[in-house]
């Protein structure tokens, strides 16, 4: 008998701390790594630097890329390897108390509304995208969903919830940055 879409949601959400943990891990320790880069020598050119949107370094020398005084990579690495651990603690089936599931969800949801903020100053303050980080927003976004929607009602339309949202965000990179995708077409 297959089990229904509820019923594998929760099954399956240790492997989605785990894998998603993993992917932010290391979209934010490469992120670090290349703000360590450009600290070093202003002159460096960071490899998520592609053209005049797709850049990095324009976004990593503004105020918004170290928010609390620090460079943002680090909370990213912090909060990743929190979610990557809890992943490894689900999927060895070792069950956690209700506190800790609160605190996972205060966690997410600073994380996806911080997430955000970054993504209204990548679109319209700042002007570029950062690959590494839409990497970041693209592994936040679902963690967020699924850690929300644990046991819920609205878990049967997961997909329809997140396919939703990051068409939401696809647009509106689309409408921001339309005069320059045009030239390439």
């Amino acid at each position: 008998m297959r089990p229904s879409q509820a019923e594998t949601f929760p099954r399956l959400l240790p492997g989605l701390l785990l894998g998603g943990g993993l992917v932010g891990l290391v979209a934010a320790f490469v992120l670090a790594v290349e703000k360590i880069a450009l600290l070093k020598n202003p002159e460096y050119v960071p490899s998520c630097s592609i053209n005049p949107v797709l850049s990095c370094g324009s976004i990593m020398s503004t105020p918004q890329a170290e928010l609390f005084g620090f460079p943002n990579p680090l909370i990213g690495i912090a909060g990743f390897a929190v979610v990557t651990t809890v992943g490894v603690v689900a999927v060895a089936g070792i069950p956690l108390p209700r506190w800790f599931w609160i605190g996972l969800q205060a966690g997410v949801t600073a994380g996806v509304v911080f997430v955000h903020w970054l993504i209204y100053q990548s679109l319209y303050v700042i002007g570029a995208l950062c690959p590494y980080c839409m990497v970041v927003w693209a592994v936040t976004i679902p963690l967020f969903t699924y850690v929300t929607l644990r046991g819920r009602r609205l878990a049967p339309y997961h997909g329809i919830i997140l396919t939703v949202w990051f068409l939401a965000i696809l647009a509106l990179v689309l409408v921001r940055f339309w005069s320059y995708w045009s030239t390439l077409v």
